[in-house]
């Protein structure tokens, strides 16, 4: 059954009504409407666009993958947007972008954030995020935009997502113009094909998804009125720091080949990762006044918790981590340094999800050689040199180059690189990734806008203390309150934007969406475990509120400990 939010004003009002605090002209109403085949780059008439395909998709023809039912009828809209040729590779550039126009139309427009080093135009079908979504905003009725970033993904092994990081316009797009660029272009073709401009525009992404929309609520503060910002890299270049930081002390760890070089997978292995899970389960889970496998107050884990505990007395056995690992675990824990003892990124919190395989695929990988998969050594380790740090370093992604590059990457000479710049890349990475000032939403706010950002406890890509300390800031920064605008909700146990043991299944659209248009501020949004996260096995119909930063889901004292009913946020 497709689902409509209902829309706050008449529809004729949200027709003729540009997004609230949006740069949309009020004329919208005075446009020659356009059909689906007769959206073209002649069309249109602007400057940069280039229309590369137009279609009318009919209803139930396609199923986005765990949907629970087909998309509705809408026109499809792909093109380009300002095209360049680099002058240091030579390649060719552009923002491929992608928009989805159902002809039920809501009234709102939302675009969709990318994730990783993004390289690819994802279909715009509006994930609304949380582990595994069964419906999406086009099936609801909104307006849907995607974007490359700038790029294209390449063939070659491991580097081929992050070679664009040698063009300096690439970068920049990649950072930010692309979804400023995309945004502009998509609400201007809504205008011509609706003959109205969205009565409100949202912003969802997790990941560097998450990045781009905590960046949107600053550099494009007044094209969005709701954003929400999952488990967000958006000081992405420090966290890829870490990534060199965490392959250095796991390979110190791994046992060699046969050519002397580590194997990283092995550093710990799954009984390791789930003995040190099930000894912070032990120690932090009871915090919150009920023992049940997650670990709701994780932030007060540290100090609790201390892998000390779990160190042999004698040789390593399948019981207890050698005191080497041990060092190793505190010093990933810590985060990166450099010589000084300056801290280089975050600290991370003690959290169950340590032992889930969502935890191991990004920091450790499977890998039975010395050419590691893990995720942070292959995306990370691609983009470290050529994206992240100025001037790039060509990296081969043959063999163990690329881990080679971080192993030998540092803390001292290397890390400052994410800051420089020289005559051909004149914007750094921290400049072009990051919000110009994470802390200062003074614009957003000033125009009515509401953000929701959310992170998982177990996240082991970008860190949650991170994402805390940056809302702590926000919260300065708002006389010592920004919860009328901007809320963070923890999600305990929850890795990297899903999976772990977590109740990770939730609807952040409908929360933003009735914050936004229907004034409910969220204290609580509602969770759930899922069947297919075989990391929450143990409770499959669990329900939880996640809470709003500083509170968290605390047992009532009675009622059905897998209810969130029985739970407040406290």
């Amino acid at each position: 059954m497709k689902t409509h939010f209902a829309i706050p004003v008449a529809l004729a009002g949200v027709l003729g009504l540009a997004g609230c605090g949006s740069d949309d002209s009020s004329d919208a109403a005075s446009v020659t409407k356009l059909a689906c085949g007769e959206i073209t780059t002649a069309a249109l008439g602007i400057t940069g666009l280039t229309v590369t395909a137009t279609e009318t998709v009919a209803a139930g023809t396609v199923t986005p993958s765990g949907a629970d039912s087909a998309l509705p009828q809408h026109c499809r809209v792909t093109g380009s947007i300002d095209p360049h040729t680099s002058p240091v590779d030579g390649k060719a550039y552009a923002i491929g972008f992608e928009l989805r126009l159902p002809t039920d139309w809501n009234g709102r427009f939302m675009f969709q954030g990318g994730g990783g080093t993004d390289g690819v135009v994802n279909p715009a079908y509006g994930n609304i995020l949380g582990g595994g979504p069964t419906t999406n905003a086009l099936t609801r009725g909104f307006a849907v935009a995607s974007t490359d970033g700038g790029h294209t993904t390449e063939s070659a092994p491991i580097v081929g997502g992050s070679l664009f990081g040698l063009d300096p316009q690439a970068r920049v797009d990649y950072g930010y113009n692309a979804v400023g660029r995309t945004t502009e272009i998509a609400k201007a073709v809504i205008r011509r094909f609706y003959g109205a401009d969205a009565g409100h525009s949202y912003f969802l992404g997790c990941s560097n998804g998450g990045r781009q929309a905590l960046v949107a609520a600053t550099r494009f503060a007044d094209r969005f009125d709701g954003i929400v910002a999952g488990n967000p890299g958006f000081n992405l270049p420090k966290a890829a720091v870490q990534h060199a930081w965490d392959v250095q002390a796991f390979s110190s760890v791994a046992p060699l080949d046969t050519d002397g070089k580590p194997i990283i997978a092995s550093a710990f292995s799954n009984d390791d990762l789930n003995l040190v899970a099930a000894k912070i389960v032990e120690k932090c889970d009871a915090l919150d006044g009920l023992a049940d496998g997650m670990v709701n107050r994780f932030e007060s884990c540290k100090g609790v918790f201390d892998p000390a505990e779990l160190a042999c007395a004698g040789d390593k056995t399948a019981t207890c981590l050698s005191r080497e690992q041990v060092v190793v675990l505190n010093k990933v824990f810590d985060g990166p340094r450099d010589g000084s003892g300056k801290q280089l990124y975050s600290d991370w919190p003690w959290d169950a999800g340590i032992g889930a395989g969502g935890w191991r695929v990004w920091k450790l990988g499977s890998s039975t050689t010395s050419v590691p998969n893990a995720i942070i050594a292959t995306l990370g380790g691609g983009s470290l040199p050529y994206v992240f740090t100025t001037p790039p370093t060509r990296v081969t992604g043959d063999g163990t180059n690329v881990v080679d590059y971080l192993r030998g990457f540092s803390f001292d000479i290397d890390a400052p690189k994410i800051y420089a710049t020289d005559l051909t890349y004149t914007t750094a990475a921290m400049t072009f990734m990051t919000p110009p000032n994470p802390s200062d939403l003074s614009k957003f706010k000033g125009h009515g806008g509401k953000l929701i950002v959310y992170h998982g406890g177990s996240d082991p890509v970008f860190s949650y203390n991170d994402t805390r300390n940056w809302y702590a800031a926000l919260a300065a920064a708002n006389s010592g309150d920004a919860s009328g605008f901007a809320r963070l909700f923890a999600v305990p146990g929850m890795n990297h934007c899903s999976g772990g043991p977590a109740t990770d299944k939730f609807d952040m659209l409908a929360a933003i969406v009735d914050w936004v248009e229907g004034g409910k501020a969220p204290d609580s949004i509602a969770a759930s475990a899922r069947a297919a996260n075989t990391a929450a096995a143990a409770f499959p119909t669990r329900t939880r509120p996640l809470c709003a930063w500083p509170k968290v889901a605390v047992y009532k004292g009675s009622g059905d400990v897998e209810a969130a009913a029985s739970f407040s946020c406290q």
